[in-house]
């Protein structure tokens, strides 16, 4: 058994997971967080991360970094993803996090993020489905990992067959189109748009016809699944293993985006650091649904992060 820590750092949050690990089988879980930093606020217009966010980040990994000393994890891994990937000044943030860490975070390609995305989704599937009384979800899965400022997709059954990331998250398609509360009609059929030409470039890579189930992931799957599912309160356990049908993704997607900043603060399931980009988020996994002819999806909370700590344990 190896107890690590592994650290996700997105464009919109940064997250923790303390974990003991197995040579095979199922992780225990020790400690997990998150936090709300917005490290890619304002970098798909201006290419830069911007100072303030570069330093809200720095505050939330001190506490990480001291966490994971305390539970007595023997590595620790940083994994930044598409906000780093894109900033001219991903030095400046690689620097901060040396000083804290004693090692740089890995910045890691978007077919990289993409496989530990599918590690972490798919190694408790049938697991959650156990718990839900429900038969397994059958293979190949189509992971998606919708982010802050991109979204993989990721097919495969024991091993990973095709993935590609695309430039469309719920952070990038909001500061690109969804600017009034809520938005207009127009700056909705924008962000569509932008998802469908995303679209075209994932299915000349990915044959996502070959899949037999669709497997969301991430805060923006998990926030509608949980709106979907009339959770009086977030719970990961009811949403872990969940199927929402298609036509729950479109109801909860149509009212996230006709409904106001303060009206979506006020549902009980909503971290208040999606609040304002949970609609372009609801969006994007509405559109591909439609757009793969998706009857249902499956739902993780385990994604990314689970992937980094599997990996960093057993290589």
């Amino acid at each position: 058994m190896t107890r690590v820590a592994a650290i996700d750092c997105g464009t919109n949050s940064i997250r923790l997971l303390v974990a003991d690990v197995p040579a095979d089988g199922a992780h225990t879980d020790l400690h997990r967080r998150m936090e709300v930093v917005r490290l890619g606020q304002g970098v798909d217009a201006s290419g830069r991360l911007a100072p303030e966010a570069i330093e809200r980040t720095r505050k939330v990994l001190v506490e990480y970094a001291a966490e994971a000393r305390d539970l007595g994890a023997t590595a620790v891994r940083m994994v930044a993803t598409s906000a780093t990937r894109d900033a001219t000044n991903r030095a400046e943030f690689e620097g901060m996090v040396a000083a804290v860490l004693g090692h740089g975070p890995d910045v890691v390609p978007g077919t990289e993020e993409a496989e530990l995305s599918f590690v972490g989704a798919t190694a408790s599937l049938d697991s959650a489905a156990a718990a839900h009384g429900t038969a397994a979800p059958a293979a190949p899965f189509l992971v998606v990992d919708i982010g802050g400022g991109s979204t993989e997709f990721v097919l495969g059954d024991a091993w990973v067959r095709a993935a590609r990331s695309v430039d469309i998250g719920c952070v990038r398609l909001t500061e690109r189109h969804l600017h009034d509360d809520p938005p207009t009609a127009e700056q909705v059929r924008r962000a569509e748009d932008d998802v469908r030409a995303a679209l075209v470039e994932v299915t000349a890579e990915v044959p996502v016809g070959e899949a037999a189930s669709l497997v969301g992931v991430a805060g923006t799957v998990t926030t509608v699944a949980a709106i979907a599912l009339g959770l009086p309160a977030y719970d990961a356990d009811a949403i872990h293993g969940s199927r929402i049908p298609a036509d729950q993704v479109r109801a909860v997607a149509a009212d996230l985006l006709a409904a106001t900043r303060e009206r979506r603060a006020a549902m009980p399931v909503m971290h208040p650091g999606r609040v304002d980009v949970i609609g372009a988020g609801a969006l994007i996994l509405r559109v591909l649904m439609d757009e793969f002819g998706r009857d249902e999806v499956v739902v993780s909370e385990h994604d990314i992060l689970d992937g980094i700590a599997l990996r960093l344990a057993r290589g």
